[in-house]
């Protein structure tokens, strides 16, 4: 049967994909601010980097803005997923306002790694994206000393004041392996900085790369779930393509378009971290329509991490001697 005349057959669903333990969190983190306190809460920057979540939140009342100013005083206010630097926290603190942090745990290990040894001496080379919000967080811990590297060519120009005390650090949501070379070079040229005891870039990245090497050679076309803004969902798509499977990111089942499908039998399927499922679901009824008669889970991963909310957003116990 030659490619044009193959018939649509089967969707591949990636495990794990779609929402991780640090995105569940902020999302709540939220929803319990706008169920305690009511509407309006303000969020600095989109919560998660999702159009549909966003937009579902504004719709129970979050506010999301960039600058503190739009902000009136004695507000609830919500730092989003990516966290913040420590200049954006303080203006927060100066202008009394009632702060929720959403940062997701994981960015904040490495927050505090730098927090920690910026006081030994060190300077830092930091792997990322330039103006993705948490390469702005991260690198806004210290007023100086940590440069920004986002291609093996940066690692050549880097000029740090100091190289006996280095350390690398690196955006939690990059591609494993551009991250891998990046480091490789740093390392190079830098043979005693010093590298994170466990890889910054986080669980729920790795995992969904993985399945997506284990998912492309597989199927006929990769479609990712994800936003423009979303690092980790452009990585999926990235990642597909160059292991030579035809790939596209959607923001929802409106934008899959028929053309992609010709001559296509199986279609892989993920979500980045950012993406619910429900929109999986819509692109999964609208291949269907397109004539895909099966939808097939991958063998994977099972993620189990929750991550605690702030104290003031938990569930209260129930008092002592109540039935429930």
């Amino acid at each position: 049967m030659s490619a044009g005349t193959r018939k649509l057959e089967e969707v591949l669903l990636a495990e794990p994909r779609g929402f991780c333990a640090g995105v569940d969190r902020a999302i709540e983190i939220v929803e319990r601010a706008l169920t305690k306190f009511g509407a309006p809460i303000y969020v600095r920057h989109e919560i998660v980097h999702n159009t549909f979540v966003v937009n579902s939140l504004k719709s129970k009342g979050a506010i999301f803005i960039e600058d503190l100013a739009e902000v009136p005083p004695g507000a609830t206010l919500v730092f989003s997923a990516h966290g913040v630097s420590k200049a954006v926290q303080q203006e927060a603190r100066d202008r009394g306002f009632d702060i929720f942090d959403a940062t997701c745990p994981l960015v904040t290990k490495v927050h505090v790694e730098v927090a920690k040894l910026a006081k030994e001496g060190f300077e830092f080379i930091m792997i990322g994206h330039k103006g993705h919000p948490e390469v702005e967080g991260t690198m806004g811990q210290l007023s100086s000393g940590i440069h920004l590297v986002e291609d093996v060519a940066d690692v050549a120009r880097v000029q740090p004041g100091q190289t006996e005390k280095l350390a690398v650090v690196t955006q939690t949501t990059l591609s494993v392996d551009d991250a891998a070379e990046i480091a490789a070079a740093v390392r190079e040229r830098f043979p005693s900085v010093r590298e994170p005891k466990q890889q910054d870039i986080c669980y729920a990245t790795q995992n969904r790369q993985d399945a997506v090497k284990i998912m492309s050679p597989q199927v006929d076309l990769v479609i990712v779930v994800g936003s423009p803004t979303s690092s980790n969902s452009n990585r999926l798509r990235e990642l597909a393509q160059r292991l030579g499977t035809e790939s596209y990111m959607v923001d929802d089942a409106t934008e899959l378009k028929p053309e992609w499908f010709e001559g296509k039998s199986r279609i892989g399927l993920t979500a980045g971290a950012s993406a619910p499922e429900v929109l999986v679901s819509e692109v999964i009824d609208r291949i269907r329509s397109f004539g895909a008669v099966s939808v097939r889970k991958m063998g994977g991963i099972e993620e189990t991490t929750k991550f605690p909310l702030p104290k003031g957003l938990r569930l209260e116990p129930p008092p002592p001697g109540h039935l429930g």
